[in-house]
């Protein structure tokens, strides 16, 4: 077996690297997890998850985890509204008669509870935000914020969009795309913004116009996160002046940003247990490519960032974890760097159709016609 007796170190607590853990685990690899967090209870940001057939379920269908994942769904999730800057509703799917079943959705949390939950204990290795890693002998010495350091014989990045390890693999720059969003999260939902949390249903509300985009979605433990999208120059965050951390701020922005919108909207603010981070949304080049080491690969958004407007990034990385293992665990493959050389060329390959497809869903939502163009697709 390719890794047995080696060290393998997975950087980053995501739905992706807990994937990978998970099916490495089950041809009894030994690995660990670095993960920023300092324990399995922060909170966990951003929308509902949707898991696809081919990708997010068969991962875990892989881990033997699907019934741990229908104990922990939520059928409700799979409801959507189509609505205009007016707030007018241009199409409202109950869920019952779409593919629901084959996408259902899971807030991040309990997805991530339950990867965990599936690892042998001690594999997490909490508190352990990457700084650098330097090349020592075949492998590599890690370091990390909290003064440790880690010798390891093969690194798997799996640390997001701003990946600090993928610098060590490959120097291709990401692509703005256009589009910055500022994500919010809005706790206790039904005493801060009770109106639009009723109107989600507990599901999700795509709101377009005006070449801008407004992506509501409930949790189940009752909070309310959503998306604002713009057309803003590359550098607009920094150039704006907005503390982000500060509601006011923020608040005043939206209500110049999205003046022609109804006034409805503005109670995303009307609640102080608020939080907000702008995200500028990048994509890498279609036709990316680097030189495979046999020590070193990069899996989710580390490999292939891109906008959320496909709902594609979770399910492309527990697709890549499924795939990495199976390569890794192959007993055909005679190293580590053929086995990785074969994972990295399904995944661009893969990863570049997939980000055309989310670049062109990003532009029809920013579009003038959005509204239209979106009913029509469905």
């Amino acid at each position: 077996m390719l890794l047995q007796h080696r060290q393998i170190a997975i950087v980053g607590g995501g739905p992706g690297g807990l994937t990978l853990a998970r099916l490495l685990q089950l041809q009894n690899v030994v690995v660990k997890v670095y993960e920023r967090d300092a324990d399995g209870t922060a909170r966990q940001q951003g929308a509902t998850l949707d898991l696809h057939e081919e990708s997010g379920l068969e991962a875990l269908r892989r881990a033997n985890l699907l019934g741990e994942f229908y104990a922990n769904y939520r059928p409700e999730a799979g409801r959507m509204k189509v609505l205009d800057p007016h707030a007018t509703i241009h199409m409202d799917d109950d869920g019952s008669e779409d593919e629901g079943e084959h996408r259902p959705e899971i807030d991040r949390a309990p997805l991530r509870d339950l990867l965990i939950q599936s690892l042998k204990p001690k594999t997490m290795v909490w508190d352990s935000q990457f700084v650098s890693m330097e090349q020592k002998g075949e492998g590599w010495l890690l370091h990390f914020k909290n003064g440790n350091s880690a010798y390891v014989d093969l690194v798997i990045a799996a640390d997001g969009a701003n990946s600090k390890i993928r610098p060590y693999l490959n120097h291709i720059q990401p692509v703005y795309s256009g589009i910055t969003i500022v994500e919010g999260n809005i706790y206790h939902a039904a005493q801060n913004a009770p109106k639009l949390l009723n109107l989600v249903n507990g599901g999700k509300i795509f709101a377009m116009g005006q070449e801008q985009s407004l992506i509501l979605s409930a949790k189940g433990e009752g909070s309310l996160s959503f998306y604002t999208g713009c057309k803003v120059p590359e550098n607009w965050v920094a150039q704006s002046g907005i503390d982000f951390s500060d509601k006011q701020q923020v608040f005043d922005w939206f209500k110049t940003a999205f003046a022609a919108w109804d006034d409805v909207w503005q109670e995303l603010f009307a609640g102080n247990e608020m939080w907000f981070v702008p995200r500028p949304q990048y994509h890498f080049p279609l036709d990316q490519n680097w030189e495979t080491q046999a020590n070193l690969t990069l899996i989710g958004d580390a490999a292939h960032r891109m906008p959320p407007y496909a709902g594609e990034g979770v399910n492309m990385a527990m697709q890549d974890a499924f795939e990495l293992a199976a390569c890794l665990t192959n007993p055909d493959v005679e190293n580590i760097a053929t086995a990785l050389g074969n994972y990295e060329k399904q995944m661009l390959k893969r990863a570049a159709e997939v980000t055309e497809m989310t670049l062109q869903s990003t532009e029809m939502l920013h579009s003038k016609d959005a509204v239209k163009s979106l009913l029509a697709m469905f």
